[in-house]
């Protein structure tokens, strides 16, 4: 996969050397001397090309008429935005991704200048305080890509409300799937019959109303 990252910055570098690690192909535009000087230091010299991030010739001699997504994380939201929509209408890159700098800007970064995510760092800050304030001792070990479902892990303490109710008997929602039960260092595959213990590690994949549900099923009993 061929990916292309406007922006050199500690973010735009970053981002290159996890996705090369990943075996991907990456392409990094950057024009500010300071910042190309560092990168030649930190990143492989074919990897680096100079030029302004909306720069026709700079972005087709970086290949993006052959780049399956563009990531735009200039430190300028009108950049980002401008850089998605050319992407797109122009070049018809599959995939955009742009860095919301300033999140008063964050209502611009949709369809409309063909965005497909949108990576505002308030905004994931804020989600995560409000899943810790509501999943209690829940722990999301993985955001699906699409939708709101996660695969979460929840721990089983003395007289939670669902201990030795076989699943089937829970009136779990369709959309919660319990994926496995850890139970002194054993995997076990859970079937209707099955039940849980104290000091049973779970893991669910839920939506954020089923997680709700299992947190009362979870919580101690009264």
């Amino acid at each position: 996969m061929l990916i292309l990252i406007v922006g050199g910055g500690r973010t735009g570098t970053q981002l290159a050397t996890m996705l090369m690690e990943q075996g991907h192909t990456v392409r990094l535009i950057e024009w500010r001397r300071e910042i190309l000087s560092r990168l030649h230091h930190e990143l492989p010299t074919e990897v680096i090309f100079h030029g302004k991030p909306i720069d026709p010739n700079a972005l087709e001699r970086a290949g993006i008429k052959e780049a399956d997504v563009l990531a735009a994380v200039t430190t300028s939201d009108q950049e980002n935005l401008v850089l998605c929509y050319f992407a797109k209408e122009v070049y018809k890159v599959r995939r955009t991704i742009a860095r919301v700098n300033n999140p008063r800007d964050a209502w611009l970064f949709d369809e409309k200048f063909h965005v497909d995510v949108a990576v505002n760092q308030a905004e994931i800050i804020s989600r995560l305080i409000e899943e810790e304030m509501a999943m209690g001792s829940m722990m999301t070990l993985l955001k699906l890509r699409k939708g709101d479902y996660s695969l979460i892990e929840e721990h089983i303490v003395d007289g939670a409300r669902a201990i030795d109710i076989p699943i089937k008997d829970l009136g779990l929602p369709n959309h919660v799937v319990i994926a496995a039960i850890i139970r002194k260092g054993e995997i076990i595959v859970p079937r209707g019959v099955s039940s849980f213990e104290a000091g049973d590690d779970v893991l669910v994949f839920t939506d954020s109303d089923g997680a709700q549900k299992i947190k009362q099923l979870f919580e101690i009993s009264l």
